[in-house]
């Protein structure tokens, strides 16, 4: 049974199940586990929070210099360092007991059986209102090949997570594909409940004094405004093709960033990038979306989701 959460009628927004007082979340990795931005903004606030991504075991991460900034945004080679699932589970989960606000738990794995494995123990942890599946992790069984690049591996990463859970299933989409509607359309096919995009873009930064590449890692992940018009296109194109909730990210920074995205047919957003730059991106986000249906005479939030003129 979910818990009661305080709502604001004209913010309020449902996805695949999940009411929440308003559509602005939280991007995973960016938020941590939520304790970190306590002392910056009320959690009690926020539509959802999405949890840093849990793996079945503690990963380290990649080795160090692994964050870099970028004109418009920053590149992270982190490597899905977290705590594993247990320890989330026992150290982590009861804090976020204690707040109204939805809990959505981003996960991946090296295989099927790690990503089942993962979602069973989430799904039978009280205060997990979601899961998010990463599917931009490499197939260590397929020589490193990303799951979301290929379509039949997006499927069955959703399909076993589908197979363990009662909990709704958002499949976080990754850029870096030919065509993001086609994977989109997979998993909706396999049964994702909602899809949330766009993931980093892949880039890179070079030293020319040392001639040697910033990141350790050599490549990361791109995030922030340089990536949003990226974002943006895809959200739109994705939104087009599936009939299941679209939640957008990529370079979002203020309110009328957000409502961009839900012009362009998301149903809710995340924030990510932002939170490092400004810890309280997301209140100012919020207030910022509400004065907009008020100078507007809008009813509700959800009047304005794929609303582009064409």
């Amino acid at each position: 049974m979910k818990r009661a959460k305080e709502t604001d009628a004209a913010m309020a927004v449902e996805i695949a199940g999940i009411k929440m007082k308003n559509p602005v979340m939280t991007a995973s990795v960016t938020f941590g586990c939520g304790e970190e931005y306590a002392d910056y903004v009320d959690l009690n606030r926020l539509g959802g929070i999405v949890v840093k991504g849990l793996s079945l075991k503690p990963r380290p991460g990649n080795p160090p210099p692994r964050i870099m900034e970028t004109a418009g945004g920053m590149l992270n080679a982190v490597g899905l360092q977290n705590i594993g699932v247990d320890a989330f589970i026992e150290e982590k989960l009861p804090f976020l007991q204690q707040y109204r606000v939805a809990v959505i738990a981003n996960i991946y794995g090296e295989s099927y059986k790690e990503y089942a494995q993962v979602a069973r123990k989430l799904s039978n942890a009280v205060g997990v209102d979601a899961l998010e599946v990463n599917i931009s992790c490499p197939n260590v069984k397929k020589g490193g090949l990303s799951f979301g690049s290929d379509p039949k591996a997006a499927a069955e990463v959703t399909r076993c997570v589908k197979a363990e859970t009662h909990l709704p299933v958002i499949v976080k989409l990754t850029p870096n594909v030919t065509d993001i509607t086609v994977i989109a359309r997979t998993v909706e096919e396999a049964g994702a409940d909602a899809v949330s995009l766009i993931n980093t873009l892949t880039g890179m930064s070079i030293d020319l004094k040392t001639r040697t590449p910033h990141l350790k890692n050599i490549t990361g992940g791109l995030s922030g405004p340089a990536i949003k018009p990226v974002a943006l296109r895809m959200v739109w194109q994705v939104a087009q093709r599936v009939a299941i909730p679209v939640i957008g990210i990529g370079g979002i920074m203020t309110a009328l960033d957000a409502l961009e995205f839900m012009v362009a047919g998301a149903k809710a957003v995340q924030i990510g990038t932002a939170n490092f730059i400004n810890p309280r991106a997301t209140m100012e986000i919020i207030d910022g979306m509400r004065r907009y249906l008020q100078e507007n005479n809008m009813k509700s939030i959800n009047d304005i989701v794929g609303t582009l003129r064409v």
